[in-house]
């Protein structure tokens, strides 16, 4: 059995433990509360208006030119890879990392294999991982989540644009987690480019009265896509961003909760056998001096 003193320490440092995951749990709850904000404003606007452009890219079919649906044949893809900067996050970046090692190997081993498979690490984990494993990396925004912006987002998003309308890239997508609540995050991975305009197919009877291909355009079809659908595009990556800022706030928030938890747990198990060593050292040192005192009874 362990003394008093080891036991003593190792409540003392457990207490110190719990009063850190505590502290931690409390940061995590207030950066939460303003990412959940961000990330309820931004869902309405972003869906609604990535919608419309995927039902108007449907309905063109020609006259205009779009840059951002058309693919090419470089056979080079670009995986944005988003993760938090720190740990203490429960499973967010291992499930990121293991949602990213099955997209690759069911979708990109050949681009793999020809060294045609690029990663944008967009946080600090992301680029600790892929760097070990060698990948092949675009490395330039993995601090974007420290300092997070629209107009951080923008240039990553700028920069992905820019490298598939050069040809540069075939296909770029997006693996992040979406927040749903404090204890649950969806691993998705998006494509990001070329756009996918909505098939008519697929489209189901509630959303069929917002689908037409009568549209006025103004102030004109190169204007829509010139403009209109590059802003789009950065909304979306904005959004995916801020997706991810507040499944990390929310993972980290229900980890330290658990750490609390079961350091309370442990300080029971601790305290009790604290007093369970200390009454036998109590016991222990009575029957010495009763032993002592029959002793010199006897003598």
């Amino acid at each position: 059995m362990a003394n008093l003193k080891e036991v003593k320490n190792r409540i003392s440092s457990v207490s110190s433990t719990q009063q850190i995951t505590k502290a931690m749990k409390m940061v995590a709850a207030a950066k939460l509360r303003r990412a959940q904000d961000k990330i309820t404003q931004m869902r309405p606007y972003s869906q609604r208006l990535s919608k419309v452009i995927q039902n108007v890219t449907a309905t063109i079919t020609e006259g205009v030119e779009n840059i951002y649906t058309e693919g090419n044949n470089s056979g080079r893809v670009l995986l944005v890879v988003v993760t938090s900067d720190r740990g203490l996050c429960g499973g967010f970046n291992s499930s990121i990392f293991k949602a990213t090692q099955q997209l690759i190997s069911e979708k990109y081993s050949e681009q793999l294999a020809n060294d045609d498979l690029y990663i944008m690490p967009i946080g600090k984990k992301a680029l600790e991982y892929f760097k070990k494993r060698d990948f092949i990396m675009v490395d330039r925004y993995s601090d974007l989540i420290a300092k997070l912006s629209f107009d951080r987002a923008r240039e990553a998003a700028e920069f992905a644009m820019s490298e598939f309308v050069a040809g540069r890239f075939e296909k770029v997508e997006i693996i992040y987690n979406e927040f749903r609540n404090v204890a649950t995050q969806i691993v998705n991975a998006e494509q990001f480019l070329p756009v996918i305009p909505d098939k008519p197919e697929e489209v189901n009877n509630q959303e069929q009265e917002d689908v037409s291909d009568d549209y006025i355009f103004e102030p004109s079809k190169e204007f829509i896509f010139k403009e209109v659908v590059p802003k789009s595009l950065k909304i979306q990556f904005y959004k995916a961003l801020l997706e991810s800022n507040a499944s990390e706030h929310g993972a980290r928030m229900t980890a330290m909760d658990k750490a609390t938890d079961n350091a309370g747990e442990l300080l029971k198990e601790l305290k009790l056998t604290y007093n369970r060593t200390r009454q036998a050292a109590i016991t222990k040192e009575i029957l010495e001096i009763v032993g002592g005192a029959e002793a010199l009874a006897a003598s």
